[in-house]
């Protein structure tokens, strides 16, 4: 896998059926720990409301995957609101529902359609971001030349890091390893040292 979709950013939506009130926060997340700490921050923020529900997926391949009901109908909230996370073809993403209780019994139907729509209508603010996996490389050149080279490295890929001393290395994030380490030969005239340092996921 080289890309997946996510979403853009943080977003909210709420929808009223039958005096209910459902509020759907979405939050980027990276881990199951990170999902876990937004949803209690909702959980502090929306103190007085009776549920809130959570779908999270997390991981390049959707790997991780949870929902919880909490106290509704087993099946009416959790699991209709990670339904449409993974339709929607989303990850590194956490949900939380919360819902005011407007005194009227919406059946399971009823919940299932409302939980998996005001996920939808969040995804909808939300917008989608691609992220695709890119290589790491690091540049070691001396000091002294790090200026000449960095607006060529900013032109080949994403500078995400530099770290000053005798020499300058420069860490960046490159489609292609190969045409960067050409490149950087070329702009540098063979004076900058070019390595490999791994993979990293980046907004594309």
């Amino acid at each position: 896998m080289t890309s997946y979709s996510t979403i853009a950013r943080a977003a909210s939506a709420e929808l009223e059926v039958r005096r209910s009130r459902f509020l759907c926060d979405l939050q980027r997340v990276e881990s199951e720990e990170d999902a876990r700490t937004f949803i209690e921050s909702v959980r502090r923020r929306h103190h007085t409301a009776r549920h809130h529900c959570t779908a999270f997926v997390i991981g390049p391949d959707s790997a991780l995957q949870r929902s919880n009901d909490d106290g509704e109908p087993a099946g009416t909230a959790g699991a209709p609101m990670l339904e449409v996370l993974t339709r929607r073809g989303v990850t590194d993403v956490v949900a939380v529902v919360t819902r005011w209780f407007g005194g009227t019994l919406l059946g399971a139907g009823g919940l299932v359609r409302a939980y998996g729509e005001a996920v939808g209508l969040a995804l909808d603010a939300a917008g989608l971001q691609r992220r695709e996996l890119r290589h790491l490389m690091t540049v070691t050149v001396d000091a002294g030349r790090a200026g000449v080279l960095d607006n060529r490295l900013r032109a080949l890929g994403e500078v995400t890091a530099v770290a000053y001393g005798t020499d300058a290395v420069f860490t960046v994030t490159v489609a292609d390893p190969d045409v960067f380490t050409g490149e950087v030969a070329r702009a540098s005239g063979g004076d900058a040292v070019v390595e490999r340092a791994g993979t990293a996921w980046v907004d594309a």
